[in-house]
C-alpha cells in the first residue's frame, strides 16, 4: 500500500488525478456548509435531532450532512442515482433505449446520459419542492418558523437553489470520472459517508462516557464493524475462474492451464447496497414529508424505517434484485462465448459457441446468488445487531459496503494506471 500510494506521487499523471480528485472533494464539503437562503440552519438541526428519526439520519449520511444544514447540496448525489435506476429499468423494456445501449455505441451511451441527466432535474426539482414546502410549515417549540423569508419567497426560490447544487454536483462526479481516480458519483458517496464517521464516533464516545451506552455494547458494535469490513474485501476479491485453452496450445498444457476467465463473485460491486438504498429512501422520503397531516404516510415511514422487519426484507431482495439486473449489463455470457470461439479457445469440456454460453449463464447465476445473498447478509447484520443492541452509531453494513468496496476499486484503478505506466516506460525504453 505505503509504496502504490509512492507511486502516486512519483508519477505526474496520477499525482495530477489524485490532486484533482481531492480539490473536487474540498469543494463538494464546502458546499454542503453553504445554506439556502433564509432559513435558520441552527433551529432546522435542533428539529431534526429531536424529531428527526432514523430515515433522516441514514439519509442526512448519504448527503454529507448536507440535509441538515439544508444547504445547497441538500438532495446530495441521490436523485441521479434514482434517476440511472430509472433510466436502466426502461432501457430493459423500451426497444428505442436498448438499441442505443447495444447497437450505437459511443453515441447511445451519450443519449441515455443525457436522458439521465433530464430525468435528474426532474427528480431533484420535485423532491427539492416537496422538501421546501414542507421546511415552511415546521415551527419551533416556541411556535416561530424555520424561515425568515415569505413562504411563497422560500418555496420558489429553494427548489431552484437545490436542484442548480444537485446538478452541480453530478457534473462534479463525472469530473472526477473523467480527470480524477475512481467512479465520481460512488466517490462523491462515499466522501458523504466518511465526512459523517468522526462526528458519529465523537457522539458514541460521549453517549459513553454519560453511560448511555457500556462498554460491552460499543466493543461488540466495534467487533461487529471490523467483521463486516473482513467479509466485504473477501467478497469483493473472491472470484470463479473458469480455465480456458486455446487450439494452438493444446501440446502446451502447462501452458494452456495457466489462461483462465475470471468471475467475479460480486460483479456488480457496489451498486447493488446503492440503488436498493436510493429506491427505499425515495418514497419515504417523501411520505415523510407529509407525516403529520396523513396516517398513511405515518405508516409508509414507519414500514420503510431502517429499523423496520419490512425493510430489512425488502432491503434484502433488491439487493439481490439488483445483483442479477447489474451484472446481466455487465456481462453477457453470448458475447463472450461469441469471442472465445472467434479467438480459437474453449472451455475443457464445453462445446465452443451455444454449449459454453449455456455454461457461463449457468456458472455466472449460481456465483451471483452465492455473491447477492452474501453481501444482503453483510449489509443487513449489522442493522440488527445495531438495533438490538441500541447503538446510535450510522457506519453500519451499507455504509461499510459503500466504503469499502469503493475503495477497493478505486485501488484496483490505481494498479491499472500504475501498471500501464510502467508499461509505456518499458516500451519507451526499449
Amino acid at each position: 500500500m505505503i509504496e502504490k500510494l509512492k507511486a502516486i506521487f512519483e508519477i505526474k499523471e496520477l499525482r495530477d488525478r489524485f490532486i484533482y480528485t481531492l480539490i473536487i472533494f474540498a469543494v463538494y464539503r464546502l458546499g454542503t456548509h453553504i445554506p439556502v437562503p433564509g432559513i435558520d440552519t441552527a433551529a432546522l438541526q435542533h428539529y431534526f435531532n429531536s424529531a428527526g428519526g432514523v430515515l433522516f439520519n441514514v439519509y442526512n449520511l448519504f448527503s454529507g450532512g448536507a440535509l441538515g444544514r439544508l444547504s445547497i447540496f441538500a438532495l446530495g448525489i441521490m436523485p441521479y442515482i434514482s434517476a440511472a435506476i430509472i433510466m436502466q429499468l426502461l432501457t430493459a423494456v423500451i426497444p428505442t433505449l436498448e438499441r442505443y445501449q447495444k447497437e450505437e455505441g459511443e453515441y447511445g451511451r451519450w443519449k441515455i446520459a443525457q436522458y439521465t441527466r433530464y430525468l435528474t432535474i426532474a427528480i431533484a426539482g420535485f423532491q427539492s419542492f416537496a422538501l421546501a414546502l414542507w421546511i415552511s410549515n415546521l415551527k419551533t417549540e416556541t411556535g416561530q418558523s424555520l424561515i425568515s423569508e415569505s413562504t411563497l419567497m422560500f418555496v420558489t426560490m429553494t427548489p431552484i437553489i437545490i436542484t442548480t447544487g444537485t446538478v452541480f454536483l453530478m457534473w462534479l462526479g463525472e469530473k472526477i470520472t473523467e480527470f480524477g481516480i475512481g467512479n465520481g458519483i460512488s466517490m462523491i458517496i462515499m466522501a458523504s459517508i466518511v465526512a459523517t464517521i468522526p462526528r458519529a464516533i465523537i457522539s458514541t464516545y460521549e453517549q459513553l462516557r454519560a453511560g448511555d451506552l457500556t462498554v460491552f455494547q460499543v466493543g461488540i458494535a466495534i467487533a461487529v464493524i471490523i467483521i463486516v469490513v473482513a467479509g466485504i474485501i473477501y467478497i469483493q476479491e473472491a472470484e470463479r475462474r473458469i480455465p480456458i485453452q486455446y487450439a494452438r496450445r493444446a501440446a502446451n498444457a502447462a501452458r494452456a492451464a495457466a489462461s483462465y476467465l475470471p468471475f467475479k463473485l460480486n460483479p456488480a460491486g457496489v451498486i447493488p447496497i446503492i440503488f436498493a438504498v436510493a429506491l427505499l429512501m425515495f418514497p419515504a422520503t417523501i411520505a415523510q414529508m407529509f407525516v403529520e397531516e396523513s396516517e398513511l404516510a405515518r405508516k409508509i415511514v414507519d414500514l420503510l424505517s431502517p429499523q423496520s422487519y419490512v425493510y430489512f426484507v425488502l432491503y434484502v431482495g433488491l439487493i439481490i434484485f439488483f445483483a442479477y439486473f447489474y451484472t446481466a449489463i455487465l456481462i453477457n455470457p453470448k458475447d463472450i462465448a461469441e469471442n472465445l470461439k472467434k479467438s480459437g479457445a474453449f472451455i475443457p469440456g464445453v462445446r465452443p459457441g451455444r454449449q459454453t454460453e449455456e455454461y457461463l449463464n449457468k456458472v455466472l447465476t449460481r456465483i451471483v446468488f452465492v455473491g447477492s445473498i452474501f453481501l444482503a447478509a453483510i449489509a443487513v447484520l449489522p442493522m440488527i445487531l445495531i438495533k438490538w443492541l441500541d447503538v446510535p452509531f450510522y457506519f453500519g453494513g451499507t455504509s461499510a459496503l459503500i466504503v469499502v468496496v469503493v475503495a477497493l476499486d478505486t485501488l484496483h484503478q490505481i494498479e491499472a494506471l500504475l501498471a500501464m505506466k510502467k508499461y509505456e516506460g518499458f516500451l519507451k525504453r526499449s
